[in-house]
């Protein structure tokens, strides 16, 4: 009976911690639309999905890089070099508007995954190093924030504006996407290796993983997801806007957790960041409704939320040893 009890307990907590994030968006669904008339709207949850939808792109990225045990802080400033970058390459066209941003971006990633995985150095160190590099790039690109490239090629602005079925293409493309990063996280060797060096990495090198080749590979991925996410948002906004990105890495880390991937790693997965983002997309857009509260009330909300998930996976992985 003990036994059975204690598997008991063990599934039970393993169900909250992958998908808690989606039980309590599902719950504030049902309040929010019964508490308010305009909530469950079609236009509402379009807007919702929308807004929600590149910092998904940038989510699913940081998704493989914490569950490697790692961290990434450049994604804000690769999001916004991204943007820059795809409206300054829109006037070559729509493939320059999205090669230069990948393949600069895809550049600081490798760079990066590289410093990580051959010298052993922290990923909070070097990732803080890239969002500072990268920001000061920008800059430099569009004279200290005085230019502002527009985006002159139809074709691209589309990718962005562009709508199918009330939603805007960069909502497919974000759900395209999150099945792909389903597939390689959970159906291939690439995915297994991720979680195991998560898990305890000098047993993942003596099982043959190829760990630094892993990191390396988890970097590039997070760094061409930012820069997705920022010619995506380029091409939407039809400018390269260089105030944006302030914290997104933040927002990215803060969903990725919400969803139920340990900041420890080793455990985690696609599903649950995308619950994470749409979550925090709720909790705003829930904030909106009521009216007479401001953007900051959602950062105080957010916060105490993370910091309610971060102590609940602790007592929930505490809760699984004991049994």
């Amino acid at each position: 009976m003990t036994s059975i009890a204690s598997s008991r307990r063990e599934q039970v907590s393993r169900v909250l911690q992958q998908h808690g994030a989606l039980m309590v968006l599902a719950m504030l669904v049902i309040v929010g639309s019964l508490t308010f008339d305009s909530f469950a709207t079609a236009g509402n949850a379009a807007s919702v999905v929308v807004s929600s939808s590149f910092l998904a792109v940038i989510a699913i990225g940081m998704t493989f890089v914490i569950i490697s045990g790692g961290i990434d802080l450049s994604v804000g400033s690769l999001f916004v070099l991204g943007g820059v970058l795809a409206a300054y390459g829109s006037q070559y066209g729509l493939l320059m508007a999205l090669a230069l941003p990948l393949g600069a971006c895809g550049v600081v990633g490798l760079l990066q995954g590289l410093v990580i995985a051959r010298t052993g150095m922290a990923p909070f160190i070097v990732t803080l190093a890239g969002l500072l590099g990268v920001r000061g790039l920008m800059l430099a690109i569009s004279d200290e924030g005085a230019t502002t490239y527009l985006v002159k090629n139809p074709a691209f602005a589309s990718l962005g504006q562009g709508e199918l079925l009330g939603l805007t293409y960069p909502v497919y493309i974000t759900a395209a996407l999150a099945l792909v990063a389903m597939v390689l996280l959970q159906r291939t060797g690439f995915g297994q290796n991720v979680y195991a060096i998560g898990g305890n990495e000098q047993a993942a090198a003596l099982m043959g993983v190829p760990v630094a080749r892993t990191k390396v590979a988890v970097y590039v991925m997070s760094a061409l997801l930012a820069g997705l996410a920022g010619a995506l948002n380029a091409a939407r906004l039809s400018s390269g806007v260089t105030i944006l990105g302030i914290g997104l890495e933040l927002d990215a880390i803060a969903a990725v957790v919400i969803g139920g991937t340990l900041l420890t790693g080793g455990a985690g997965g696609i599903t649950g960041t995308v619950a994470g983002v749409l979550l925090l997309g709720v909790i705003q857009s829930l904030i909106n409704q009521v009216g007479n509260l401001t953007s900051a009330f959602q950062q105080v909300v957010s916060g105490a939320f993370l910091a309610l998930v971060v102590v609940a996976q602790r007592l929930l992985s505490k809760a699984q040893r004991l049994s």
